[in-house]
């Protein structure tokens, strides 16, 4: 039988269980696949701890990407057969050795790309696509500062924004980290434990602050993002890693220069075929091309999901992390 890591009811890493699951069986347009390597990502935290809403009643297995080959197809699929290398992204249900996809939520792994890459980026690599060229297009001359820089998010879209031509700002906690960042397309990183993030964003501009910020950290850089934009800029808030915001006034962003601001999430911006495959294609060429790397810098076992979720909000983490079935 295939084992899976579950979850009966929400609280620390410690109510993450590996337990054996019932052997699943394709319908109508799904498709068996068995992983090979599972992304993990911070929602996955958010999941466990109750902060988002169960999908369902009963024991919940998270994960939201997954990279594999098929087993089996059910009845009406085409395009995919069994040794199909496939990868996808969904809110949950990852953390298992085998699992029932959507196929119209499947896309095809190209050569050139390794299962640990493609189950590494489909979150935070279709993340970073939306956020630079959907959400806020950034363009030649723009600067742009990233929270988070040594990040899964923020290692992918560092060397991204590079690419495009922008001036890239980036903070991180540890020299280690912002050594990271630098060697990822980032033209200047800030310590923040060492550094006021806001007062240097000020003197790298010329006070004249940046064009957009994305922020997936929460309370921590709150109210400082909005501080360190222009006139008229834009703040992107797609994370909440140190804790949901909860001083937020509309008024600040009139007080602080007629902002915009925007709580976007990746399912959003996948939700139709069309969206989701023209998301894929870019961010497997980049990766193709060399445009961007995706360095995998933690595997654990399935079985090791608690420790891999202590490591991940402990912030112990650097660039992608997998769990390896």
């Amino acid at each position: 039988m295939p084992y899976a890591i579950r979850i009966h009811k929400p609280g620390g890493p410690e109510v993450l269980q590996y337990e054996s699951i019932q052997a699943p069986a394709p319908g109508p347009g799904e498709v068996l696949i068995r992983h090979t390597a599972i992304g993990l990502n911070f929602v996955d935290t958010y999941f466990r701890t109750g902060l988002y809403a169960w999908p369902h009643k009963g024991p919940l297995i998270v994960g939201a990407e997954g990279a594999g080959e098929v087993l089996e197809t059910g009845e009406g699929v085409e395009g995919l057969e069994a040794g199909s290398r496939v990868a996808y992204t969904l809110p949950t249900g990852a953390y298992a050795e085998q699992r029932i996809v959507p196929a119209s939520r499947l896309v095809k792994i190209p050569d050139g790309v390794s299962d640990e890459v493609a189950a590494a980026s489909m979150v935070k690599g279709l993340t970073a696509h939306y956020l630079l060229h959907r959400t806020f297009a950034v363009q030649p001359g723009h600067t742009v500062l990233i929270h988070a820089a040594a990040g899964g998010v923020g290692s992918i879209a560092g060397q991204w924004a590079s690419a495009l031509g922008a001036t890239l700002i980036g903070t991180a906690g540890s020299d280690e980290k912002v050594a990271l960042a630098n060697a990822n397309g980032y033209h200047h990183v800030i310590n923040y434990r060492k550094e006021n993030f806001v007062e240097r964003v000020k003197e790298i501009t010329d006070g004249k602050g940046v064009d957009v910020v994305y922020d997936s950290v929460g309370q921590d850089t709150y109210p400082g993002s909005l501080d360190c934009l222009k006139r008229l800029g834009m703040w992107v808030c797609f994370g909440q890693s140190s804790g949901v915001i909860r001083n937020f006034e509309l008024g600040h962003l009139a007080q602080k220069g007629s902002l915009f601001t925007t709580r976007p999430t990746l399912f959003n911006y996948i939700a139709t075929r069309e969206e989701l495959e023209s998301g894929a294609k870019a961010l497997f060429g980049a990766i193709k091309e060399g445009a961007i790397k995706v360095p995998v810098n933690q595997r654990f076992a399935l079985k090791d999901a608690a420790e891999a979720h202590r490591q991940l909000e402990g912030r112990k983490t650097t660039g992608a992390s997998v769990l390896v079935p």
